[in-house]
């Protein structure tokens, strides 16, 4: 078990991680160039070859990938092992066009789980632990990835997978989970059910929850404590450079450790492409230098943030990234305003709403319009419309002074926003229908 917090890596002098990161990126250059015709054509077209990159201060000189890029090589033209020697595949839920498909060797594989149990370790996890999986599985890196990295901490793993919660609450009780892992959105709603079912905090067996795979506010992390009575941790990643375990929190909670043996982050500005200084917010780019099947050299993951090295109390000394600020092409641009979902939840949580709403935009008479519907709790619901229209004039002011622009709020009676077991749906812009 132990061998998955591993100090001698996790905790190496900066230094030390820049060597192994310069050494893995110039051997996976070369690999890149041998083996992916299409990064190669990308890597001419820019007058850049192998010999040009001798160590990580060099990256800037490499093209970058987009999701434009995977879905233009889809399905095997990114492939950097024969098929033959491919033993997975995983899928993104391809909302917008083609779904991403990304390949794995057993070597990939075997790397991947390792990255997700240093986050169950890092969340508190040992072999005696019970860990319960929520997210779903199958295509889903989710479900797959915890999973393994359970299976190496030498906890007892529940594979429930996504749904039937009253079946996910049966297992927590009976089976006393120690470690819940799924989307936070859910997270919320098994928390809402159990207090349903009148079941408090110190009844509940649970000490942590592992939650990702999309946008959650500080305030939903404390309304999701609260009500599981535990410690919620982020994890982070993306299906394209392996799925969740990229980075993940440690018990400080301020970023998460990116796992930098494995990937290398920059940020850059994401109107230029230009690497901005350490400390700077912009676009998140990623380069995995130990990926066998599917080697992305500065994949640009659209998530705005922050990297910082500043020294962690946990002794990890792999650099850490903030919470995504929002995304560039998830960012709504409404009447010249740049809006971030994230923000608007902010609102609604500082105010005593839960987190279930829906942000609907839409374009009247060429102007555009903003509809934030918003789910009350069963103590906030009254049929007095005066109280019910100052609560919205109220959330109205909250979005003001945050957004800087006039949003319509409508209070909706509890349970009337549709549940999501995987990723909530938070935004509904009709202006591309």
């Amino acid at each position: 078990m132990e061998r998955y917090y591993q100090p001698e890596i996790e905790c190496a002098p900066r230094e030390q991680i820049k060597a192994l990161q310069d050494e893995r990126l110039v051997k996976q250059v070369k690999h890149v160039w041998d083996k992916v015709p299409y990064y190669r054509k990308k890597m001419e077209e820019k007058g850049v070859t192998p010999e040009d990159i001798r160590s990580s201060d060099d990256l800037y000189k490499l093209p970058f990938l987009s999701k434009a890029d995977l879905r233009e090589a889809y399905p095997y033209g990114l492939m950097g092992k024969p098929l033959k020697d491919c033993v997975r595949i995983q899928s993104t839920s391809g909302t917008t066009g083609k779904r991403v498909v990304a390949f794995y060797t057993q070597h990939d594989l075997d790397l991947w789980e390792d990255c997700c149990a240093r986050a169950i370790m890092a969340a508190g996890g040992t072999n005696e632990d019970v860990c319960q999986v929520s997210y779903g599985y199958g295509l889903f890196t989710g479900g797959p990835g915890l999973n393994g990295g359970s299976h190496k901490v030498g906890c007892l793993t529940i594979p429930t997978s996504s749904g039937n919660t009253e079946r996910q609450i049966m297992f927590i009780q009976d089976l006393s989970a120690t470690i819940l892992c799924c989307t936070p959105s859910y997270a919320a709603y098994i928390g809402e059910t159990m207090k349903e079912m009148g079941l408090t905090p110190e009844e509940i067996p649970l000490k942590a929850g592992i939650f990702g795979a999309e946008a959650w506010s500080q305030e939903m992390r404390r309304d999701i404590e609260n009500t599981l009575g535990i410690k919620a941790y982020d994890i982070y990643g993306l299906t394209e450079l392996s799925g969740p375990g990229v980075s993940f929190e440690c018990s400080a909670q301020t970023g998460m450790h990116i796992n930098e043996d494995h990937f290398i982050a920059e940020i850059i500005d994401p109107e230029t492409g230009e690497v901005l200084p350490e400390g700077s917010q912009g676009e998140l780019v990623f380069t995995s230098i130990t990926k066998e099947a599917f080697p992305l050299l500065r994949y640009r993951t659209r998530d705005i943030c922050t990297l910082t090295r500043e020294p962690c109390p946990c002794g990890r000394t792999h650099v850490k990234m903030t919470k995504p600020q929002g995304r560039t092409d998830d960012m709504l641009i409404i009447r010249g305003v740049n809006v971030f979902p994230s923000q608007i939840e902010t609102v609604l949580l500082n105010h005593g709403y839960p987190a279930n709403y829906q942000i609907i935009v839409d374009r009247v008479k060429n102007t555009d319009t903003l509809d934030v519907q918003v789910e009350m709790t069963p103590e906030m619901f009254t049929d007095n419309l005066g109280d019910i229209s100052e609560r919205q004039k109220e959330l109205m002011e909250g979005l003001r002074s945050m957004l800087g622009l006039t949003a319509k709020v409508t209070l909706v009676a509890p349970k009337s926003i549709v549940r999501s077991e995987g990723k909530a749906v938070r935004v509904i812009d009709k202006r591309k229908i």
